[in-house]
């Protein structure tokens, strides 16, 4: 029964490193991706030192739920890898390059439109891999004798595409609404602008998404629609509709924090739905958490390790946010 709950405890720590992963550096991912819509190299500038304090330590989680399912769910990622070697490699380039052309931009004068493009197009492809990576696994991988038995393209589907749009135009709510409530002055109003199509289009995505992934898998449908299930998980529809109803209220009142945290809100609350389909697989439709899991002892000892860790990571993360809350100062900040 221990066995059993450790399993199940890392499977939560993960998929809560996976979930602040997407919320951090989903709006890191965003700012670039609207880079291409700005007016001009200084709106540039004060875009990329709206992040530049906590773009790289954003990644951390990254690495920490990748490192965590290779370390603890070692058959996931045995799995997982080979049926989304493609995507995962595209993105592992994309935030590479997005890195050094973050930079290298501040280093040249010759060369910074090329750094600029790089930045946006590492930001956008990036994010798009990302979306189809999620959308591959949603949609199920097919696994024999513990091993992956699909095909070489089986990631790329129309429910796939779907879900790298869905994404992407998330994370440039994401970016948008950060910089309303980092910026000011025309920036902050270029933004605010731009806000209000990328929320319509995030939650016209967000209910294609939704409607299509209970048709994906009957396990699905039945968590979904099923009777008294549906009592429980109709709270997170109703969650999503009060968050959409802030996002549009705070863009209308042109607040600064309330736009942002409803876009932050849709998205964990989109996470939560994910892990409500999932649950108990790790890697659907047919591979469980506990199938998946690692020997006892290496769970525990590496428990033993995340419970210190992960505080501290918490506790940075918040100071690095706390000391550079507030507007960001057009005249200075990350050369």
């Amino acid at each position: 029964m221990f066995g059993l709950e450790l399993s199940f405890i890392w499977a939560g720590i993960i998929a809560f490193a996976v979930l602040v992963y997407v919320i951090l550096d989903g709006f890191d991912l965003g700012v670039g991706i609207l880079f291409p819509l700005t007016k001009d190299e200084k709106e540039r500038d004060v875009m990329m030192n709206s992040v530049a304090p906590v773009w790289d330590g954003n990644e951390t989680w990254l690495v920490m739920g990748g490192g965590g399912l290779f370390a603890v769910f070692p058959l996931a990622y045995a799995v997982v890898m080979p049926a989304l070697y493609m995507p995962i490699i595209l993105m592992l380039l994309a935030l590479v390059f997005r890195g050094v052309a973050f930079e290298y931009r501040w280093r040249t004068q010759r060369w910074k439109g090329v750094w600029d493009m790089a930045f946006a197009g590492g930001s956008l492809l990036a994010a798009f891999t990302q979306g189809i990576a999620l959308g591959a696994l949603v949609q199920g991988i097919e696994v024999e004798n513990r091993a992956y038995a699909g095909g070489w393209w089986d990631w790329l589907t129309p429910f796939s595409i779907l879900t790298g749009f869905a994404l992407t135009v998330g994370y440039a709510l994401l970016g948008a609404t950060w910089l309303n409530m980092k910026l000011e002055g025309r920036i902050q109003r270029h933004m605010q602008r731009l806000a209000w199509p990328l929320a319509i289009a995030t939650v016209a995505f967000m209910g294609a998404v939704s409607l299509a992934t209970p048709f994906l898998n009957e396990d699905y449908f039945h968590r979904w629609f099923d009777w008294p299930n549906v009592l429980f998980v109709s709270v997170v529809p109703t969650l999503v509709a009060l968050c959409i109803g802030g996002l549009f209220y705070g863009l209308r009142r042109l607040d600064d924090h309330l736009p942002f945290l409803c876009a932050m809100g849709m998205f964990i609350l989109g996470f939560i739905g994910i892990g409500i389909s999932f649950y108990p697989n790790i890697v659907p439709p047919s591979l469980t958490i506990v199938e998946a899991a690692a020997p006892d002892s290496s769970l525990k000892f590496a428990l033993v390790g995340t419970v210190v860790l992960i505080p501290l990571i918490l506790a940075y993360t918040a100071y690095a946010y706390w000391v550079f809350r507030g507007k960001i100062d057009p005249n200075e900040g990350y050369h």
